[in-house]
């Protein structure tokens, strides 16, 4: 079974990197059926066999979803159309500075005719161009009638970043939208009782609840996490201190704490049931065994809690290993602990073939598999008849007498740190290849943690939650101190050079060598040299960031949206051209895309930054990265007293700077000094204007300047801007990219970094067409994803989403 299911995943997870889906799903599923029933007698062949009859019944299974999932498609047609539609609110909302956003269930398109998918998700804005729009007093479980405006789901597109595409297609969203201020938006029923709306209905009430007493106190955020699963509200700032210190899987609704409520609720239960002897009618043992009540009441609270958690991966899986050893219970048989593993995965897989797809999944699942590589079937301390020499009181248990309670105290401490130790080491290999990086102070920061969040704060925001206001504030304000005091440790943790190692995401076969080494390491005790283990970590965590050749060059151009933001590389340097735009008050294109970027590939620091003007689809993301990451200087125009100019060493662009790295040229080609003191001028006429040379080819990189600067720039450097590889002026705007420019930079390639539909009609037809007219090659990041542009011995030029295109990409 255990082969069977192992393959199931893997057929699963090959289905997702596939560019398009299986025309005939069913018939792998049939064939998978059919060779499950071959025979097969030898235990080898046995294995075998089994393992592809479970791949192929995975890969047939998650095509059959898949397609199902995509077949509720928007028409092309219908994008950017006004709908007036009706339909419930069926999630949490997500307040944020500019509005809300939530999924709505479609139950009725009312004009104009057109085919919408039954689950869209949907913002509400407070504004929009500047103009201020009343926002709705919205609430799950409530049917309204909506003016939208939608589009297919697109997602930036980068290496190591975030597929919001995947993501939108695993939760059922087919198309994303907006209301539309002028529409007649107007709430028709204030419930609609289903069973998924009372639990949305039930976690906004307790998120309020909560909200209202604490007020705006930190960490309330944290709270709410911990009693529905909602993250949303804790900040980024605080994200980084819990993922420096490796305890981001307490500050959520996670196994342990699901385990824990389900084992409250059984020892509740059975200590209950053993008890109802009172009078005659009581005897609720003699009808049913108590650890078989035990067992209903453990399920009922772990699958209440899970509710509440909103559905979560690692929730799912405790979910499910608690379900299989109750009904194991139940049937009265013994159950090993690996099928009960293999089983969870199994439920988890089938029910949502895209969860591979995620850390959470593995992370989850290889912190369980090694507690039991590491635990289970090992000698243990056994119970004995205390030899007349054994001091009193020893701490050491021998055969055949039973443990006291310090012995056993003693004895649960020790399995407690055997645990911590197991999986910090295990979890080496699998989160360098994840997050490229491992938190050194973890051990110490989840021996202070765990206790206090799982026994203290979680217990007692729970209960705080849904006891009556006098006895609900001081739980929920006891608790929030806890969480602040543990804030104010780990912040101190997190603080220290070496909390973190970083090393770039190791390649597979490199994560095979350092896994089979985590496995001799943690193999038990008598096992010749487990230390040997240890040396399979060298080349995963000392690995060195790859580097392009002497003279050659790397441009990253990353898919950041509407704004810019390129990474140049040279052999021994490296230079960020902008930095993305500001999506939200938290969120920018420094921490959401290029962060991650630099993360993956092991890179710690940046030669020099570039900012070529404030605006903010440039300047979004630099005080997020110059925070994250060291920077030896600041280029840019901006004002002196700017926050970004004072982030890190600054000096003014001017025409005439330049500079050499490894046999690469750079040149500052506008704006000229004098140019500071005109205060008349806007910001994009100012742009650092950045031309790379090496000996394959040349690059150009104008920022946002426009007409009367092309021709500026046309008058004092004549021909020295003639470049093979042309960044689009302006994102393609009508007022830049003009003919006798063009004519004077004779590019091969043209690139637009803009976002997807973007509300500025960003590049222009027009002016797209006269790169064409020009035979120069036009990419788009809105749909070619990042572009990574190799000048070495010649220039190539790949596209991030031909590369690695999915079936859910580009329909």
């Amino acid at each position: 079974m255990r082969c069977t299911i192992l393959g199931f995943i893997g057929g699963a997870a090959l289905l997702q990197y596939q560019a398009a889906l299986p025309a005939y799903p069913f018939l792998w599923l049939a064939a998978g059926l059919l060779l499950a029933f071959l025979p097969r007698r030898l235990p080898a062949v046995r294995h075998a066999v089994c393992a592809g009859a479970g791949a192929m019944l995975g890969f047939g299974w998650a095509a059959v979803l898949a397609h199902a999932t995509l077949s509720s498609e928007l028409a092309l047609a219908d994008e950017g159309r006004d709908l007036l539609i009706v339909g419930t609110v069926d999630s949490l909302l997500n307040r944020f500075s500019q509005g809300e956003r939530f999924n709505f269930a479609v139950e009725q398109v009312l004009t104009p005719r057109a085919a919408v998918p039954p689950r869209i998700a949907l913002s509400w804005y407070a504004g929009f161009r500047g103009d201020p729009q009343p926002v709705g007093d919205v609430r799950p479980g409530e049917r309204w009638q909506l003016k939208v405006r939608l589009q297919r789901p697109h997602g930036n597109a980068n290496p190591h970043g975030f597929d919001y595409e995947l993501w939108q297609m695993e939760q059922g969203v087919r198309a994303t939208g907006y209301i539309r201020a002028e529409g007649d938006n107007r709430r028709l029923d204030s419930f609609v009782l289903t069973p998924h709306n009372l639990v949305e209905r039930s976690r906004a009430q307790l998120r309020d609840r909560i909200q209202r007493l604490l007020g705006d106190r930190p960490y309330a955020g944290v709270i709410i996490a911990l009693v529905i699963g909602d993250q949303r509200a804790i900040a980024q700032s605080d994200w980084t201190i819990f993922n420096r210190t490796g305890i981001s899987h307490l500050i959520s609704i996670s196994g342990l704490h699901i385990t824990m409520m389900a084992g409250l609720a059984a020892a509740a239960a059975s200590w209950f049931w053993r008890r109802s002897f009172a009078g005659r009618r009581y005897r609720l043992p003699l009808l049913l065994p108590s650890r078989k009540a035990a067992a209903i009441a453990g399920m009922c609270a772990a699958l209440a809690y899970v509710l509440l958690a909103g559905f979560g991966v690692p929730a799912q899986r405790t979910l499910y290993m608690l379900c299989v050893v109750a009904l194991a219970t139940w049937l009265d048989r013994l159950t090993s602990i690996s099928h009960v593993l293999a089983l969870a995965a199994a439920v988890v897989v089938l029910a949502d073939p895209w969860a591979v797809m995620w850390p959470g999944f593995w992370l989850s699942f290889g912190a369980v598999a090694i507690i039991l590589y590491a635990s289970v079937g090992r000698t243990a301390g056994h119970k004995a008849a205390r030899p007349p020499d054994l001091a009193a009181g020893s701490l050491h248990p021998v055969r055949g007498e039973p443990l006291t309670r310090r012995q056993h105290l003693a004895a649960t401490l020790q399995a407690a740190v055997n645990t911590q130790y197991a999986i910090t080491l295990g979890l080496v290999p699998l989160t360098m290849l994840l997050f490229s990086q491992i938190s050194i102070i973890s051990p110490v920061a989840n021996a202070l943690a765990i206790p206090l969040v799982s026994l203290l704060v979680t217990p007692m925001a729970l209960a705080g939650s849904v006891m009556p206001d006098l006895l609900a504030k001081p739980l929920l304000s006891g608790a929030h101190e806890l969480v602040r005091w543990l804030a104010v440790a780990l912040e101190w943790c997190s603080g220290l050079r070496w909390a973190v190692w970083a090393a770039p995401a190791p390649p597979w076969w490199l994560f095979c060598w350092a896994l089979f080494g985590t496995a001799w390491l943690l193999a038990p005790r008598g096992w010749p040299m487990r230390w040997l283990g240890l040396a399979t970590w060298i080349p995963l965590l000392l690995a060195e960031p790859w580097r392009p050749a002497s003279g050659a060059l790397r441009v990253t151009a990353f898919d950041v949206g509407q704004g810019m933001a390129l990474l140049v590389e040279t052999a021994n340097h490296r230079l960020l051209y902008d930095t993305g735009p500001a999506y939200s008050l938290e969120s920018n294109g420094g921490n959401r895309v290029i962060l991650p970027y630099l993360r993956a590939r092991g890179i710690g620091a940046l030669d020099a930054v570039v900012v070529s003007h404030a605006d903010s689809d440039h300047s979004g993301g630099a005080l997020a990265i110059l925070a994250s990451i060291r920077a030896h200087w600041l280029l840019s125009s901006l004002d002196l007293a700017h926050p970004v100019a004072r982030a890190a060493p600054h000096v003014r662009c001017a025409a005439g700077q330049h500079w050499e790295w490894d046999g690469v040229r750079f040149d500052i080609l506008h704006p000229t000094a004098a140019s500071y003191a005109n205060r008349s001028l806007k910001t994009n006429a100012r742009s650092c204007t950045l031309k790379i040379t090496s000996a394959a080819g040349s690059l150009l990189l104008p920022g946002d300047i426009e007409a009367a600067q092309e021709q500026d720039l046309l008058a004092r450097e004549g021909g020295a801007i003639r470049a093979d590889i042309l960044l689009a002026p302006h994102h393609g705007s009508g007022t830049s990219s003009t003919p006798g420019f063009m004519a004077a930079v004779m590019p091969a390639t043209g690139i637009f970094q803009v976002g997807h539909r973007n509300r500025y009609r960003h590049p222009k037809a027009e002016v797209v067409q006269r790169y064409r007219d020009m035979n120069v090659r036009v990419l788009r990041t809105d749909q070619s994803g990042a572009l990574t542009i190799d000048f070495d011995g010649g220039i190539a030029v790949s596209e991030y989403r031909r590369e690695h295109a999915r079936y859910w990409h580009g329909r």
